[in-house]
């Protein structure tokens, strides 16, 4: 079998002699990495993007953008192994298209995305960044802050990291409601969580959290009509895409008071810079889309993409991994 070439793109990975690098080594790849470390963040232009894959059968993709232009140009390209489950930055009809197999990584992530959202509520609830910094500055004002116990979480999606969130959360003493399309009634029943519909669980929630995927239909869902929907005081928790939030929108309702607080993981524009005035805000706790970023979900993530690709590499079909398994019947390596 000749040897295919597979770029390991996200940053964390490069270079990096984990269980990923030699799953696809005893598949038979030849593993690269990008000339650029910053490749996989999703700055560089089409033709960049085209140069570095020109040699590739398969690629651990990061947050590189996948348009119909560089899928078109890359006849090569057998497989977009996503590192994570969003998929958004794939043209996923150019992929089907070109009979390019997208994955993604079902089961590696969620529960550390489920531990970070509860980390920025916690940090917006309790007043983390604030009073660190009074602290720091020698001042030691008693200001109050939220409570979790005996608080509404409205869980907007609920698939493996709204369970794995709702789960942690019940188990603080919080009431957990959600609003989902395809809802594990198992989960629900067993764990006492009220399926209501959005406007519903805006209007009662102390705290909603955000883990649906981004689409046209969910695109700019948090925005001054939702908002104005929401509890006045509640804390709005954004772990999965930026553009599921109007930044605008969300600004004013945090200046105005409405909302007590957000924390976010995710912005409108990725990677952020300095300017951006949701950093002014001081009822605001951010981090730089890391929630899926712990030690262990990295090295899962990068085996399940790794594991993707070589099974197809060898005729298997990943069951639930891929995206777009309308092309499985007559799809080949």
């Amino acid at each position: 079998m000749p040897k295919d070439v597979a770029l390991i793109a996200p940053e964390h990975m490069i270079g990096q002699d984990k269980r990923y690098v030699h799953v696809l080594k005893e598949a038979g790849f030849e593993v690269i990495y990008p000339d650029d470390p910053t490749f996989t963040r999703g700055e560089k232009s089409e033709q960049e993007t085209i140069a570095q894959l020109s040699k590739c059968s398969a690629v651990i993709a990061g947050g590189a953008h996948y348009s119909e232009n560089v899928i078109s140009a890359l006849p090569n390209l057998r497989v977009i192994a996503r590192s994570g489950v969003g998929y958004d930055r794939v043209d996923v009809a150019a992929a089907t298209a070109h009979n390019v197999a997208l994955t993604i990584t079902p089961t590696a992530n969620h529960e550390s995305v489920a531990e970070h959202a509860l980390a920025l509520l916690f940090g917006v609830a309790k007043g983390v960044r604030p009073n660190d910094e009074h602290a720091r500055a020698g001042r030691w004002p008693q200001s109050e802050t939220l409570p979790i116990r005996g608080t509404i979480l409205g869980i907007i999606g609920l698939g493996r990291i709204g369970r794995s969130l709702a789960s942690r959360a019940i188990a603080m003493g919080m009431k957990v409601i959600a609003t989902e399309l395809y809802p594990d009634t198992e989960f629900v029943a067993r764990h006492g969580i009220d399926l209501v519909d959005l406007d519903d669980l805006l209007g009662r929630s102390d705290y909603v959290s955000v883990h649906c995927p981004l689409n046209e239909e969910t695109r700019g869902l948090i925005c001054a009509e939702t908002i104005a929907k929401m509890k006045k005081g509640a804390v709005l928790i954004n772990t999965a895409r930026g553009g599921l939030q109007n930044e605008v929108d969300l600004i004013a309702a945090l200046q105005s008071g409405h909302l007590y607080g957000a924390g976010l993981d995710v912005f409108e524009v990725e990677p952020v810079t300095a300017e951006n005035p949701l950093f002014q805000l001081p009822n605001v706790l951010v981090s730089p889309h890391i929630g899926s970023g712990d030690s262990q979900s990295r090295l899962m993530m990068g085996v399940e993409a790794a594991e993707c690709i070589a099974s197809l590499r060898h005729g298997k079909w990943p069951e639930g991994a891929v995206i777009n398994s309308e092309i499985r019947d007559g799809w080949s390596w």
